[in-house]
């Protein structure tokens, strides 16, 4: 007969699982860091991995002509060399990729660490409730006291966040303009190959084929990321692996000293020769580096780890190798300057890295564009950005979208920058500068997020602050020379995007004041009793408000006009707040609004700027659910009634929708009608055959039926068993959707700049940008809309 194990045997048997456990998931976790690092190389570093075709030919232009020696070329490399191990190794992979926002990156994710940690947010709906969110603390929760007075005083000056938020909203604005830039650049320079290599294509046929090529660009977009990697991948991966090659042979045959150039000496020895013609050729220089900032802004798409994997082990050397071996060959090769990429390139292999570069160089363009998505869609959920479509193209990576207007306004600028200009020179000037900006501010926001996030000394983030703003600041003086021959576009760029920003977010906040200065007092709503003075018809009237607190005005304005109102009333408010997602189970607010004859309630429902706000259908049934959750919770926990609290607007209580789907307090039975609760409920025969015609017609929009019933408990509390029973009603009875149609207008009073602002700039983004029943993917069936006009 067999013994059974002993305790120790089991326990070694558990660690073993155990163990085994660990590892497959390790497997599994360093596979996907690796796939993801793999498919990066097609999105976030094409650009990048492009500079070796133009950079050496940047440089040596101008005035700097004259000093085309080898001792300028050792130079020329020593200052590429540095500059791309300080700011995209040193600066980006070591320290900015450490600063992301549970996973995003850019300069919105950096802002939102900064509202989260100190109060910077020029936003007024923030609650203390989103203060508990899992995902909102960030580091460590204690407080340097170094820090306190800079925080005292950016919090008590409303000038200074301002300011804060224009400086994130313009780094912002020129990742947008790069990605309008670079497309252009890229395109053209492959195209100009073409030319160079067929002398019948005339200009005029190397700018059509740039516009096709553009626009079958933009027009795989709606592919998704992980797609377009995937296709893009192999290309930039060819193209490293050939220059690394090429690099490392011109190295070794043309001039092997050149290895003595990775000394800073020969900086200095390269100014001391050149002088001002050395500083101005520093914007040749900074296009080496162009595109670093996409491995940030592209961060949602991927993982930090990704990211550190594929730029130190493979993107960095690769390019280093090939600045190396040009500078080797144009050592001994000088008057090759003009075209030193391809001329360094051995004639056995021309003509196919002739085509991979080609190939490359329009693959580039992918990493601004995707950038352009990521920070779109971060300024829109911060209130920044007017509504747009956001289609999310992978299940499992949140970040990687595609925003439809975005993309074709992209490609209409991108056309006419490439056909107004026709010129790489012009257009990299701009380019430069605009990526130079980004960087810098990003070092700027940077150091608050030292001070104020990871909690770390002033003395610590003034050398991080005074180390890579000084290079940046120098390198972003010379590209600012250039804004005469170029420049200039990429500043007009950012400032039509950035008055764009600035006015729906001054918009925005003011509408919102307006609201909350012109709420009905809740003295009024308990002097008129629980019927309101009105006729209180069966439904579910769910009100739609930015407010968190408070009752808005477009109530009182509708009962006015018409007055009769649904036995149970919901106030909405959907809400993003500064984290990058909100879990399920923490997505609910319920509350109380009066007592419990009134049958109000309150839900705010809360979304983070990479959460997915999609229309599934079962929104009404949460909303049910969890509002019968709080009232069994009110029931066990009367702290959380509002009769008890003498401003009878009760506490508000997060309801977990995991444990409401789980464990509901109602029964729940299921069927497919193909029409939504709401139209089996209406008592109209022609509402239901119009709205069983309109499902009709939509298939994938077909939902299931839910009914609700109370369960067989004799000791449930009789009142809490009459409100249940209300709620269930009313659900059976019809669930109608209330929102304010809305006119913003200036008062009378105000200034002209006022006055133009929002009567024309903020009325004009709110005509054309999605409303927001769309946005909240509100059925058009069941929308009432309340006409108010705002005078702000």
């Amino acid at each position: 007969m067999e013994q059974p194990p002993s305790p120790a045997a089991e326990q070694t048997q558990f660690e073993r699982r155990k163990g085994t456990l660990a590892s497959k998931f390790m497997l599994v976790n360093i596979s996907s860091n690796l796939l993801l690092a793999y498919q990066s190389l097609g999105v976030v570093y094409g650009d990048l991995s492009t500079s070796p075709l133009y950079v050496y030919r940047s440089i040596f232009v101008g005035k700097l002509q004259n000093y085309q020696t080898s001792e300028a070329i050792f130079g020329a490399f020593s200052l590429i060399f540095w500059t791309i191990t300080l700011i995209p190794l040193l600066k980006y992979v070591f320290v900015v990729l450490s600063a992301d926002d549970n996973g995003e990156g850019g300069t919105f994710a950096l802002y939102s660490l900064l509202c989260r940690h100190a109060k910077f947010s020029l936003l007024p709906n923030q609650q203390a409730a989103d203060e508990e969110l899992s995902a909102y603390k960030y580091g460590s929760s204690g407080q340097s006291t170094s820090c306190l007075p800079l925080k005292r005083f950016l919090e008590k000056h409303k000038k200074s966040r301002t300011i804060l938020l224009i400086v994130v909203l313009l780094g912002a604005c020129m990742v947008i303009g790069d990605g309008v830039l670079t497309p252009a650049m890229s395109v053209i320079s492959s195209m100009s190959g073409i030319q160079a290599a067929t002398e019948h294509l005339s200009h005029g046929g190397v700018l059509i084929l740039s516009c096709i090529v553009l626009v079958g660009l933009f027009a795989l977009q709606h592919s998704g990321t992980h797609r377009v990697g995937f296709l893009f991948a192999p290309i930039v991966t060819i193209w490293l692996i050939s220059i690394f090659l090429i690099g490392l042979y011109n190295t070794i045959f043309w001039n092997p000293k050149i290895v003595s150039a990775l000394s800073p000496y020969y900086i200095v020895k390269f100014f001391k020769e050149t002088g001002k013609d050395g500083w101005v050729s520093l914007g040749g220089v900074l296009l080496s580096i162009a595109g670093s900032e996409a491995m940030f802004a592209d961060l949602g798409h991927f993982t930090a780890t990704s990211m550190r994997i594929a730029f130190p082990f493979f993107v960095y050397p690769c390019l280093v190798v090939q600045y190396m071996g040009q500078a080797a060959f144009l050592s001994k090769n000088i008057d090759s300057i003009p075209n030193s990429f391809y001329n360094s390139v051995p004639d056995s292999v021309y003509w196919p890295v002739f085509v991979i570069a080609t190939l490359s160089a329009i693959v580039g363009s992918q990493a601004i564009i995707t950038a352009t998505f990521s920070i779109v869609k971060q300024c829109n959920a911060l209130g920044c950005f007017p509504r747009v479509k956001i289609v999310h193209t992978s299940k499992h990576i949140k970040g990687q979208i595609y925003v439809p207007e975005i993309n074709w306004i992209l490609m209409i600028l991108t056309l006419a920058v490439a056909v107004g200009f026709q010129d790489t020179t012009l257009i990299g000037n701009a380019y430069g500068l605009a990526c130079m900006t980004v960087m810098f501010i990003t070092t700027f926001l940077m150091a608050l997020v030292i001070i104020f996030v990871w909690q770390k000394s002033v003395a610590l983030a003034i050398p991080f602050l005074l180390l890579f703003g000084l290079i940046e600041g120098v390198y972003l003086s010379s590209a600012f020379i250039k804004i005469p021959q170029g420049g200039w576009v990429s500043l007009v760029l950012s400032f039509a995007f950035l008055t764009i920003m600035f006015v729906w977010h001054y918009g925005t906040r003011k509408k919102y004041n307006f609201d909350l200065h012109n709420k009905v007092p809740l003295k009024w709503l308990l002097g008129l009793g629980p019927s309101l003075g009105i006729v209180r018809v069966p439904g579910i009237g769910l009100i739609y408000s930015e407010l968190a607190t408070g009752i808005p005005s477009i109530f009182s304005h509708f009962v006015t006009n018409l007055p009769a109102f649904h036995n149970v009333m919901v106030f909405v408010c959907v809400k993003s707040v500064p984290v990058p997602f909100v879990p399920p189970e923490e997505r609910f607010l319920i509350g109380r609004i009066c007592p419990r004859p009134y049958r109000m309630y309150r839900c705010i429902v809360r979304y983070g700027y990479k959460d997915i706000q999609r229309d599934d259908g079962n929104f009404e049934d949460l909303l049910i659910q969890s509002i019968a959750e709080f009232i069994q919770m009110e029931a066990v926990e009367p702290q959380l009634s509002s009769s008890e609290s003498p401003s009878f607007d009760g506490r508000m209580a997060v309801i977990s929708t995991r444990s409401v789907q789980s464990g509901s307090t109602l029964l729940i039975s299921e069927e497919d009608f193909g029409i939504s609760n709401s139209i089996q409920s209406s008592k109209s025969l022609t509402l239901q055959s119009l709205r069983s015609a309109g499902d009709d017609e939509n298939p994938q929009m077909r939902r299931r039926r839910v009914r609700f019933r109370l369960p067989e408990n004799p000791g449930m509390d009789p009142a809490v068993r009459d409100e249940l029973s209300d709620l269930i009603d009313a659900k059976e009875a019809g669930v109608a959707y209330i929102m304010g149609h809305s006119y913003v207008k200036a008062r009378r009073s105000a200034s002209f700049m006022k006055k133009l602002v929002i009567d024309i700039g903020y009325s004009f983004l709110r005509k054309n940008c999605r409303g927001p029943a769309v946005a909240l993917n509100i059925p058009h069936i069941s929308l009432i809309e309340v006409g108010m006009i705002y005078y702000v």
